[in-house]
């Protein structure tokens, strides 16, 4: 299901993170991998001559983007994510009713299918923010969004360990406070495994393991790995809060972005700000390229050995990949286009770049097609269809390629820093 608001390389990072598992104890926050977020430090080229017949305004495609594109998301976030809350605090009574014979198979069974559905809903608004990574976002090496989807960097096994912390509420002699935790054991990766794993084991394969856990009878491991679920659903929705606040707030970054070239700016130039919009751009590019599909695909290195390989998909228990990598093209299309407003394809036309405008366009359309056409989840089609994959793939470079080489060259804006040198 994909997000529709009616407001009208790095490739080897991605590679090693899919592979990590180590369960350390650390009690202090950090962030995981610095997401290329940040641009090449190279002097600016001279901006693109304006078309003098044409209306388009570097500061109409900053307020249509920032007003009626990014904040509506943001702001659909914070509401997706709060719904979630009691809808997993609800599946969880029922599997503690049910623990005590006071519920059915079948009334579990539906609780926790609607606790699903709004854990979807979430991640659908969430994989359409992944490509805004602008101002808070990127802060602090990308925290913020590390602690709401830590992805590629996921660890299962952490996660094992947070359950138990929690049934216990305490770590390392310290009251367990999710909020000092790190990103990988907590977040949407983190709710996605508690929902949706079948298997009630511990998922650690290193010596080191959540002690007793495997000896703990069935209905327990239920209800505290439902509890955490709260718990994580209520740290997102924390977050969430916290964007919004430092996106919207007084002095938010969306008021920055649209003051950009004014007197006393934090942007000397309104193309400076644009140029952080379109870094945002390039998550179809390292992530939804080659994390989500050309790693699977044994393009590159993954856990296979350089060949298809299901396991390391994006969504591996909730089957969500293809649903993720086609919010990723419709938030891409959104910025691309500007929906009803002003976009980049607008500045792209009015720099005299028809051409590319209209295969960008048309690209990003044909590779959202693509998806939408997918009977079975990545997983599957990796062994059963593995030319549709394929395609998928080959589609999305189509648009990555447009994107880092005639997209950036006729805008003058500079790559960023982990797509700068990178051919693929």
């Amino acid at each position: 299901m994909s997000v529709n608001i009616n407001h009208t390389a790095l490739s080897i990072a991605v590679a090693t993170a899919l592979l990590v598992s180590a369960c350390g104890e650390s009690t202090s926050s950090s962030s995981g991998e610095n997401f290329g977020t940040t641009s090449v430090s190279i002097p600016n080229p001279t901006p693109p001559a304006p078309n003098p017949g044409s209306n388009f305004t570097q500061q109409a495609l900053l307020e249509n983007i920032t007003d009626n594109i990014i904040t509506p998301i943001f702001e659909q976030f914070s509401t997706a994510s709060a719904a979630q809350i009691p809808e997993i605090a609800a599946y969880c009574k029922m599997e503690t009713d049910a623990a005590l014979g006071n519920a059915t198979s079948e009334q579990v069974i539906a609780m926790r299918d609607s606790a699903k559905t709004a854990w979807r809903n979430t991640m659908n608004v969430w994989q359409q923010a992944e490509l805004m990574k602008v101002g808070p976002l990127v802060d602090n090496e990308g925290l913020l969004r590390d602690k709401i989807y830590s992805w590629p960097v996921v660890n299962s096994c952490s996660v094992d360990f947070e359950v138990v912390n929690f049934k216990a509420g305490i770590v390392n002699g310290q009251p367990f406070n999710i909020a000092e935790r790190t990103p990988s054991r907590r977040g949407l990766a983190a709710i996605e495994y508690l929902l949706f794993n079948e298997q009630l084991n511990h998922s650690c394969t290193t010596s080191t393991q959540p002690e007793n856990w495997d000896n703990q009878t069935d209905e327990y491991r239920k209800v505290a790995r439902c509890e955490f679920a709260v718990e994580a659903a209520r740290d997102v929705n924390n977050s969430a809060k916290e964007l919004i606040t430092a996106w919207s707030g007084d002095n938010g970054f969306a008021s920055t972005l649209k003051a950009a070239g004014s007197i006393g700016s934090e942007f000397s130039t309104e193309l400076k700000a644009i140029n952080l919009i379109s870094d945002g751009l390039f998550y179809l590019e390292t992530f939804t390229k080659d994390g989500k599909l050309a790693t699977p695909l044994g393009l590159q290195a993954n856990s296979c050995g350089s060949q298809a390989c299901p396991d390391v998909v994006e969504s591996v228990y909730a089957h969500h990949s293809i649903t993720n990598i086609e919010n990723n093209l419709l938030a891409f299309q959104k910025l691309l286009t500007g929906e009803t407003g002003t976009g980049f394809t607008h500045y792209l036309i009015d720099v005299g770049d028809q051409d590319t405008a209209d295969s960008m366009s048309a690209g990003v359309q044909l590779a959202i097609d693509g998806v939408q056409n997918y009977q079975n989840s990545l997983a599957k089609a990796l062994v059963n269809n593995e030319a549709q994959v394929t395609e998928t793939h080959a589609n999305v470079k189509e648009v990555t390629d447009k994107l880092k080489i005639d997209f950036i060259t006729s805008l003058s804006l500079n790559l960023p820093a982990t797509s700068a040198g990178d051919n693929d």
